[in-house]
């Protein structure tokens, strides 16, 4: 009996951009990772503009993770080295498991794009009460490349050999037409 292919299952996500300058006009990272999301055929559920501030990003990150719907979470802008910079501060303490090849996956790609300055970037990522939380840097590019060099397959239940869905949504059971 040949196995049938596992379909696509979209999954919930929301987007928080971390900024002391932009607005939610001019925030272009976060619009552009909307426009990815969607495009590969998973759900948008809602969207945040927060100053980098430790707490007012744990708040906003906090009330998603703990919304059941919520399987997802993409942050942008707060990774660099500048004093202001705190979405990793921010966010390591909530996880529950962090991706450690995320941050080092992230750079190596990077690295193609613009060279030895990846090495400012402290993207990280992790799971926080069964929703991932990925922290990205603040520039459209960047949102860019972890879009389509990770998250985009890792995203899709038919990427192969694995993928981050079927850790989110559990093994999938064959409905009755696929038996």
């Amino acid at each position: 009996m040949s196995k049938l292919p596992t379909p696509f299952r979209p999954l919930n996500i929301c987007v928080l951009t971390v900024s002391d300058t932009r607005t939610l006009a001019e925030d272009t990272s976060g619009d552009a990772l909307i426009t990815m999301l969607e495009a590969a055929g998973h759900h948008f559920i809602e969207r945040a503009l927060v100053r980098d501030d430790i707490y007012d990003m744990r708040a906003v990150v906090s009330q998603w993770i703990a919304d059941k719907k919520v399987q997802v979470v993409l942050i942008t802008g707060g990774t660099g080295f500048y004093s202001r910079d705190s979405t990793p501060e921010a966010m390591i303490p909530l996880f529950d498991k962090q991706v450690e090849g995320f941050g080092e996956l992230f750079r190596q790609i990077s690295y193609e794009e613009i060279g030895t300055s990846t090495i400012q970037s402290r993207a990280v990522a992790g799971l926080a009460n069964n929703t991932l939380v990925f922290c990205l840097p603040g520039s459209t590019g960047a949102c860019r490349t972890a879009w389509n060099g990770i998250l985009k397959e890792q995203l899709d239940s038919t990427h192969r050999p694995c993928n981050f869905v079927e850790l989110l949504l559990g093994k999938f059971k064959p409905s009755l037409h696929e038996v």
